[in-house]
């Protein structure tokens, strides 16, 4: 079941003394982070007041939060944003959609098991199934064949020896 909100960062400090929060973005890029009106934490809405991006992190000034004093509160909080908010490109998922998913062989639709991680590489994700076996799978078109969220299954082109044994 899809949940209303998506966690997407973590506060891990505070940036000067102006009440400027570092945030650790969980998402594809910091980017993404930055295009959000309001954000969340502790499940309350916090409205953005500006965000700017330092050496990959986010550094945002939210309402209400004028000093350092009033900032160090949010330290080590989780930012969340609204799933209806965000607009993702046509094809792409949410990592926290795909995770738990039956993966099933494209070819004879067996069940190989779930998707249990994705592992963020340079080159391209690798995703993670444990099953009976264990495979690692690179997340590309060779190998991922379909992402049917709404049906609860990945399908995908495994090749012999993916399987660990």
């Amino acid at each position: 079941m899809k949940t209303p909100f998506l966690e997407a960062g973590k506060i891990i400090n505070t940036h000067g003394i102006r009440g400027e929060l570092k945030i650790q973005p969980w998402c594809d890029s910091p980017e993404f982070l930055c295009g959000f009106d309001t954000l969340y934490v502790d499940g309350k809405p916090v409205k953005v007041r500006s965000t700017r991006i330092h050496k990959n992190f986010v550094l945002a000034t939210l309402e209400g939060v004028e000093d350092i004093d009033s900032a160090l509160p949010y330290k080590n909080k989780v930012v969340s944003i609204a799933r209806a908010d965000a607009d993702l490109p046509e094809g792409k998922h949410f990592i926290a959609d795909l995770i738990g998913l039956e993966v099933r062989d494209a070819d004879s639709g067996e069940a190989l098991g779930r998707l249990e991680d994705i592992l963020s590489y340079p080159a391209q994700d690798i995703y993670v199934v444990k099953g009976e076996h264990s495979y690692l799978i690179p997340a590309v078109d060779a190998f991922i064949k379909g992402h049917f969220v709404e049906e609860g299954y990945i399908a995908v082109k495994v090749l012999e020896g993916m399987a660990s044994d």
